[in-house]
C-alpha cells in the first residue's frame, strides 16, 4: 500500500471513527484503526462490535493494500503533522506504516489488515428510508439523552425508531422522563418496522449528520439484528438491542387541567438558580402555577429548599389556562427538558401532583417530553 492524502482530511477522518475504536478490550485489533485502498479512496474503519464507522477520504494510490494501525498513536502523530500532504506507505514484510509529511517520518507498527472484523456496508442494499441530516440531528439530540445510561434493562438504553406510513417515530425513557419526536418522511413507508437502536450508537450518528449535507439512509440488516446509516463518505453500523420497547403512548396523558406558556429561556435560567440548591436537597424544585386575573398574566414560582444549604426563589410571568396548582419535579429532568426545546417558548401542561409534567415546544409539532413528578413534602 502507498498513497498520499491531505493531513487536514486524514485528520479528520480518524477523529470521526475514532469514536468507534474500542476502549479497553481483550483483541488487540479492537483498538487499531484499519487503513485500506478502495476504489482510488482511502478507507478508515473502527469498530468495537457494537457500533462500526467506515469513513472514506480522497487520495492518490499508487499501490493497493491494507492495514490495521493503534488509532491513538496515529491520530496524535497525524494531528501534529503540518497542514501539508502526507505519504502512507506499508511495509507487508514488517507490517509497518511509514507516515511522510513535510520533514516529518514516522514508523507505526501494525496488525494484519485479515484480522481486524468484517464491517457490514450499505452499498448492495435497498435503504428503508432516507432522512435529512438536520432532521435526523434535531430528533435525536431532542431524544437520546432521555434513555437510561445503565444496562439493567437493556431496552431502555436503547432509542425507539418506529416507522409508519409517512412518519418517523423516535422515543427513548428511562423510567423516570420520556421524550419523543416525530419526523415526516418525503414519502410512505412501504412496510411499516420498529427497532431499538442502542442510545449511544445514535449520538454518534448525530455527529456524523453534523457533517453531512446529503441525505443519510437507513438500512436494516435482512436478520434484523443490525442497523446501517450512510451518509456522504461515511457509514455507521450498530448492532440494535432485542425486546420489548414499553407502550410508551398510554404514559402520554390525553389531557390537562393546567396550561402554561412561558418564556424557555426565562424558565431555564431560574431552573439553573434552583439547581444550586436542589443539588443538596435530593435535587427537588417545586414549582407552584398561579393562574392571573382578569388584568394581569399568571405566574410561576420556582423554588427549592435544601435545609443545609439554603433556598431560593424565583417567579416569571406566563400565560396560565386552568386552575394551576403545583408539581415537584427532577431538577436535572427538568433542566434537560428545556435544553432539548429550541423554540421561545415552551407550554407546561399538569394535573394534579402526582401526575407528569408535560413540555411541548410552542410552535414547532412532533415533540413531546414527560417528566414524572416527585413527592411534595
Amino acid at each position: 500500500m502507498k498513497l498520499t492524502c491531505l493531513q487536514e482530511n486524514l485528520k479528520r477522518g480518524l477523529a470521526t471513527v475514532s469514536h468507534a475504536v474500542a476502549g479497553k478490550s481483550t483483541l488487540p485489533v479492537l483498538s487499531n484503526v484499519l487503513l485500506a485502498t478502495d476504489g482510488g479512496r482511502l478507507k478508515l474503519a473502527a469498530t468495537n462490535l457494537d457500533v462500526g464507522i467506515t469513513h472514506w477520504i480522497g487520495a492518490q494510490v499508487l499501490e493497493e493494500g491494507a492495514i490495521t494501525v493503534p488509532a491513538k498513536l496515529l491520530a496524535d502523530v497525524v494531528g501534529g503533522l503540518p497542514n501539508d500532504r502526507v505519504t502512507l506507505t506499508l511495509d507487508s514484510r514488517t507490517q509497518t506504516v511509514k507516515v511522510e509529511c513535510a520533514r516529518f517520518t514516522s514508523n507505526i507498527k501494525g496488525i494484519e489488515a485479515d484480522e481486524f472484523p468484517t464491517i457490514p456496508t450499505v452499498s448492495d442494499r435497498e435503504p428503508t428510508v432516507s432522512l435529512a441530516p438536520s432532521a435526523l440531528r434535531e430528533a435525536i439530540d431532542q431524544v437520546a439523552f432521555a434513555a437510561a445510561s445503565d444496562d439493567s434493562r437493556p431496552v431502555l438504553a436503547g432509542v425507539l425508531v418506529r416507522l409508519r406510513d409517512n412518519r418517523a417515530t423516535f422515543a427513548a425513557a428511562d423510567g423516570f422522563r420520556l421524550a419523543t419526536r416525530v419526523i415526516q418522511l418525503p414519502e410512505p413507508i412501504d412496510q411499516p418496522q420498529e427497532f431499538i437502536v442502542p442510545a449511544k450508537s445514535l449520538i454518534e450518528l448525530s455527529r456524523i449528520a453534523a457533517d453531512s449535507e446529503g441525505n443519510i439512509s437507513m438500512t436494516i440488516t435482512p436478520g434484523g439484528s443490525q442497523a446501517l446509516f450512510h451518509s456522504d463518505n461515511t457509514e455507521l453500523v450498530s448492532r440494535l438491542i432485542d425486546g420489548k420497547f414499553p407502550d410508551f403512548e398510554r404514559i402520554i396523558p390525553g389531557q390537562y387541567l393546567t396550561r402554561s406558556v412561558l418564556d424557555t429561556a426565562e424558565l431555564a435560567k431560574a431552573v439553573k438558580l434552583a439547581s444550586y440548591f436542589a443539588n443538596s436537597s435530593q435535587n427537588v424544585v417545586k414549582l407552584t402555577i398561579e393562574p392571573g386575573g382578569e388584568l394581569g398574566p399568571g405566574r410561576v414560582v420556582i423554588s427549592s429548599n435544601a435545609a443545609e444549604v439554603g433556598d431560593n426563589t424565583g417567579e416569571i410571568d406566563g400565560m396560565i389556562h386552568g386552575e394551576g396548582g403545583q408539581i415537584a419535579l427532577n431538577v436535572k429532568y427538568l433542566a434537560d427538558a428545556l435544553a432539548a426545546i429550541k423554540t421561545a417558548q415552551v407550554a407546561l401542561e399538569t394535573q394534579t401532583t402526582q401526575s407528569p409534567g408535560v413540555f411541548k415546544p410552542v410552535g414547532q409539532e412532533g415533540y413531546v417530553h414527560i417528566v414524572m413528578p416527585m413527592s411534595i413534602r
